[in-house]
Parts: C-alpha cells; structure tokens; sequence
C-alpha cells in the first residue's frame, strides 16, 4: 500500500468522528412526546419528552428521528449529588413531526410561537400544567440552536424572565422575604440576566435585564424606617439615568417617586420636618418628569394620580394609606 494513501487511511479513522461529531444536528420538541426503544408507536416507551427539551439527532428512519434526549444538563453547582453532576441523557426514537432542527425551515419563529403559546396557556387559571417552564425551555431554545436569530435576543430574555419570576413567586413566600435587609433572604439567580447582558448590550432585552437584578436589593418590610426607600429611591434614579432609552424607565421613575412620596410620611415620624418637605418636592420632581416625558402611558396616569395625591396632603405609606 502506498505511504500517503495509508497516511490519508489513518487520517479519516482518527478525525472523521470529531467532524461528525461537530457537524452534528442539534433539535428541540414542540410538542410532548413518548421516547421509543425503536421507530414504531408499539415499540416500548423510555420516557416522555417534554417541550423544549434539548435533543441530538442521530438519524432518521421515515416518520420517526433518533435522538439524545437531554433530560438534565451536567450540574457543577456547589453540593450537586454524582447523579446531578452527571446529568441525564436517554437515546431512543421520536415521531419526526414534533421535532425542529436547526436546519428546520423559519424553525426559530415556529418555536418561539410555541414558547408565546406556553406562555400565554401559563397565565389561564386552568392552563397546562408546567406550561410556564415549557416556554421558559423553548424561549431558551431559541437561542441556543439559533443564537444567529433575529428573535434570540427576545427569546433569550423571555426565558431569563420566566425563571427569575418563578424563582421570585418562590422566594417570596418564605418568612425570610420579610426581612428589612435584602440580604437576609432568599435571592433570584443572576447568571441568565447576565448573560442577556453580555450576549446583547445595548439592546432594550439588556436594559430590561438589568432592571429585573434590582429586584435583588429590594428590602422586604422597611419597618417605618428611611433607609430602606431612600437607598432604592437612589437606585431607581441611577437606573433611569442609567438607561434613558429603557422600556423600564418610566416604571424605575415611578418606583423612586413612590418611595419618595412615601419617605415624606416615615421623616414626619422621625421627626425631621426639612427632611420631610424635601422629599415632598423630589416626589413632585419625578412625578411631573414621568408626566412630561412619557405622555399618556400608565405610568404618566398613575404618576398624575401621585401628584394629586401629594399635593392634596393623602399619605401613601402607613396606617393612612
């Protein structure tokens, strides 16, 4: 055998895998599924594959697709057991019909539609259950199988936002989400946020991102003191000077006038009267600002309902309000 051709027979032993490997098709599922043993709807069932789910297709066989169904990514969270450092990965077959590659064609808008429809069913009364983790999955999908997308950028946040507000609903409910300081308590993990920022700066998903972390140095109960309102009223200004073009910044205007409004009532009990009247006119400040700048939003309505609140002397903090 001639030396280059033995040399060129060694080279695709060695190397093919890797190039198969790297060109290999990765996928998602729109639509709950049973994970087959073989391609067949009698063959016996490994498991039931959510929405969402992460997949890599092995190969195809007429209506039926073999896959890696990635039912738990590898943890390297501080206290992971073996099993969740491991993760967990099942190899079967699908129905090929609920399945979207990233070679599916306009694949990013069907699963994103699927993620909006996973929300919406969330926010019914009786809607599917585990729907609201279905569109935070697929939303992340988007993203992940597609980060080239128009849409990865919205979908991305979507799912930060999904999480951050399940992880909050939970938070919340503890006796420690009372505590004045916010570190006392429970707090919603940053990592997707973050991430939306550095994948998107500059872009309304990262303003807004970045308005969700503030929920992090909230107190809980201010217990009638002022440093609670004050140091947020601080922090909701910086934000909106921060990010001016923000669809979040008339709420962070809102959010400091509230507390300001608020500080003009907890400095009457302290007592501290000059303190007091000069959140009186910083409240009127932002609220009047929110007004102006902001036209005939709900935040501008709710602000002129602030301002006549203020001015009419009606407390908005305390037994009063």
């Amino acid at each position: 055998m001639p030396r280059h051709f033995l040399t060129l027979v060694l080279a695709f032993v060695f190397f093919h895998p890797i190039l198969t490997r790297a060109d290999v098709v990765r996928a998602t599922l729109i639509h709950e599924e049973d994970l087959r043993v073989s391609p067949s709807a009698d063959a016996a069932k490994l498991a039931q594959i959510g929405r969402g789910r992460e997949l890599v297709i092995l190969q195809t066989s007429r209506d039926w697709t073999q896959v890696e169904a990635i039912l738990r990514n590898p943890s390297n969270e501080e206290g992971a057991t073996p099993e969740e450092q491991e993760g967990k990965t099942i190899t079967g077959w699908l129905p090929s019909k609920a399945v979207i590659s990233t070679t599916t064609q306009d694949g990013d808008s069907i699963i994103f539609g699927e993620a909006a429809d996973s929300e919406d069913e969330a926010s019914r009364r009786r809607g599917r259950r585990d729907a609201a983790q279905d569109a935070m999955r697929l939303y992340y999908r988007v993203y992940d199988l597609m980060p080239a997308s128009p849409l990865a950028g919205e979908a991305l946040y979507r799912a930060a936002d999904i999480r951050w507000q399940l992880e909050r609903s939970d938070i919340m409910t503890r006796p420690s989400a009372r505590e004045r300081e916010s570190y006392l308590r429970g707090q919603m993990q940053e990592e997707w946020m973050k991430l939306v920022m550095k994948k998107y700066p500059g872009t309304k998903w990262a303003d807004l991102a970045a308005f969700r972390l503030l929920d992090n140095k909230l107190c809980g109960d201010w217990q009638g003191l002022a440093k609670c309102p004050d140091k947020e009223a601080d922090m909701y200004e910086n934000y909106a000077k921060e990010h001016p073009q923000s669809p979040a910044a008339p709420h962070a205007l809102f959010e400091a006038a509230m507390r300001r409004s608020a500080l003009i009532e907890i400095y009457k009990t302290e007592p501290n009267q000059k303190k007091s009247a000069e959140s009186k006119n910083r409240a009127l400040e932002l609220a009047q600002r929110i007004v102006s700048q902001y036209g005939q939003s709900d935040y501008a309505y709710r602000a002129q309902r602030l301002i006549f609140y203020i001015q009419q002397g009606i407390p908005t903090y305390g037994n009063a309000e």
